[in-house]
């Protein structure tokens, strides 16, 4: 999957506990220059930028989705993305399911599943 660091990349499911990966990758991807957002139905802000509480509240369209959340969490991100007509998805380890993956494919979606985002792109 083709990934700049211009592009911008929505994290679903980021947190504000330093031992959740939803944080950890978060704050690795800032440091590394890439752009991102965070998505979490709590809001607020994590590392001084705001977290959104939806995908749409973002503002502008994402060009990747990394799901850091439940498998059910993400097969509703996917739907979502669908509605939003979000292309790229990428399903964190844990976060991917079956479903969620044959619906995303369904949508037209560039998925990703069942590898790591930091250690493909070399973050980590």
């Amino acid at each position: 999957m083709q990934i700049e660091k211009d592009n911008l990349i929505a994290i679903v499911g980021v947190s504000n506990n330093t031992k959740k990966y939803g944080y950890k990758i978060f704050k690795d991807l800032l440091d590394a220059g890439y752009k991102i957002k965070g998505i979490n139905p709590k809001g607020g802000e994590i590392l001084g930028h705001a977290v959104y509480k939806t995908i749409e509240e973002v503002g502008e369209k994402p060009d990747l989705i990394i799901t850091v959340v439940k498998p059910q969490t993400t097969l509703e991100t996917v739907k979502k993305c669908g509605e939003l007509n979000i292309k790229k998805i990428w399903m964190q380890p844990g976060s991917e399911s079956e479903e969620a993956i044959i619906e995303a494919k369904k949508l037209g979606m560039e998925v990703v599943s069942n590898a790591c985002f930091m250690i493909m792109k070399k973050v980590w």
